[in-house]
């Protein structure tokens, strides 16, 4: 049933070419690890892997790649300092443009090589939260420090066990944090201006997934997984519209929610999956389906209708019914990324082509096709050394990092071609 092959199978990218996007935040530009690529893209990669067009050197970090505006964006611990950076680089040369230093200290952070959430871009604005808990709100095309808080003294955030994780959301004139603060701050908005406080919601403590913008029924919703609760907010005010219970062992809800028509599914690590119908009502919420044994982790599912596509964590990649919760195919020989306690790649899809892009922890890209019969792996290049950080897209360009450096590599288009 699964396949590898160097060369591409005859599947081309149709219609016509969509414009270039940046990728300004967590998982892209809809929040949902889409990359609408050039038409041409190509269908296999060069045998010597794709051309590097730059790379530097940078500190440790799983802290993911954003780009805005010609700028690359990403937070790293410089090797032995007990302080954290923001770094900005030109996206055509790579040249060092700006860095923010500050103090940050780990302790006994596990898995402490550096920061973990992306820097969220909006608007000339650059939003950046470290392990520890320091957020800044930096001018983006300057580093000029706008406005900064202590969120575990000045809001009561308590760290998780293995440092802030999730990304500053950007929604309207808001910035939503997920922070597990005391009192009743499980997620918390502040101004995106002046980083005044707006609202506070829920006392659940602090996990490691981003709360996902999403629209349901033309009402505007904020999916969140707490340790303890799969959840959806009101984003305007943090109003809780309604909770699904869900503990999970050691505090570990990590991948983004996902949420298709009135179904939204997560995967834990220890007590597998869960998918959540909701109803008309905004406040109406029923368990679907669960399956202990069918556990995700670091890796974020992707949504290709009607099926999930699962980094499952001992049966490799899978494709999962989502309406049944129904598996089709597994992976277990794990041709995609190494097995182990933690695997982990970070999948891409690449428009509504069939097609994605996954960055394995041993920072090979491949090229892949996602379909219900199987999994065929159309090519795969050597991109970068050892990494857990998600890489991110723009024009023909893909930028990814390791805990020694951050490089951007350009795609090889080809002329779009009749099936």
């Amino acid at each position: 049933m699964f396949q590898r092959s160097s060369v591409a199978a005859c599947l081309l990218l149709g219609g016509a070419a969509s414009p270039a996007q940046d990728w300004p935040w967590w998982r892209g530009p809809h929040h949902d690890g889409v990359w609408n690529s050039p038409a041409s893209f190509p269908e296999s990669f060069p045998g010597e892997g794709l051309p590097t067009v730059w790379r530097q050197a940078i500190g440790g970090g799983y802290s993911g790649i954003t780009i805005s505006e010609g700028r690359v964006f990403t937070l790293d611990r410089p090797e032995g300092r007990e302080e954290e950076r923001v770094l900005c680089f030109s996206l055509e040369t790579g040249a060092p443009l700006w860095e923010h230093r500050y103090s940050a200290d780990y302790g006994d952070l596990d898995y402490g090589s550096g920061p973990r959430a992306s820097v969220t871009l909006s608007e000339g604005r650059a939003y950046a939260l470290g392990a520890t808990g320091q957020l800044h709100c930096l001018e983006a095309s300057s580093g000029r420090l706008l406005w900064s808080v202590d969120t575990p003294k000045e809001l009561g955030a308590r760290q998780p066990t293995w440092g802030f994780a999730a990304s500053p959301l950007v929604w309207r004139d808001l910035l939503i944090l997920h922070l597990g603060a005391e009192p009743d701050g499980c997620y918390v908005a502040l101004d995106r201006l002046s980083g005044a406080p707006r609202w506070r919601s829920g006392s659940d403590a602090a996990g490691y997934s981003t709360p996902v913008p999403v629209q349901h029924r033309g009402r505007d919703l904020l999916l969140c997984w707490t340790p303890l609760h799969l959840c959806g907010l009101d984003p305007r005010d943090g109003r809780v519209l309604w909770r699904i219970p869900y503990e999970v062992q050691y505090g570990v809800s990590i991948a983004d929610p996902v949420l298709h028509g009135d179904i939204v599914f997560i995967a834990g690590y220890w007590h597998g999956s869960r998918a959540v119908r909701l109803g008309e009502d905004p406040a109406e919420a029923t368990l679907l389906w669960s399956r202990e044994d069918l556990c995700g982790l670091m890796a974020q599912p992707l949504f290709r209708e009607p099926y999930l596509y699962l980094l499952e964590r001992s049966r490799g990649l899978s494709c999962v019914e989502l309406e049944t919760g129904r598996t089709l195919w597994e992976d277990e020989s794990h041709l995609l990324t190494p097995g182990g306690r933690n695997p982990q790649a970070s999948l891409v899809a690449i428009g509504d082509s069939g097609r994605a892009l996954a960055l394995n922890s041993n920072g090979e890209l491949v090229l892949l096709e996602l379909r219900p019969e199987g999994y065929a792996e159309l090519s795969r290049a050597q991109l970068i050394g050892k990494t857990w950080a998600h890489p991110a897209f723009s024009d023909t360009m893909i930028v990814a990092r390791s805990d020694r450096e951050i490089l951007c590599a350009r795609f090889s288009l080809q002329p779009t071609q009749a099936r």
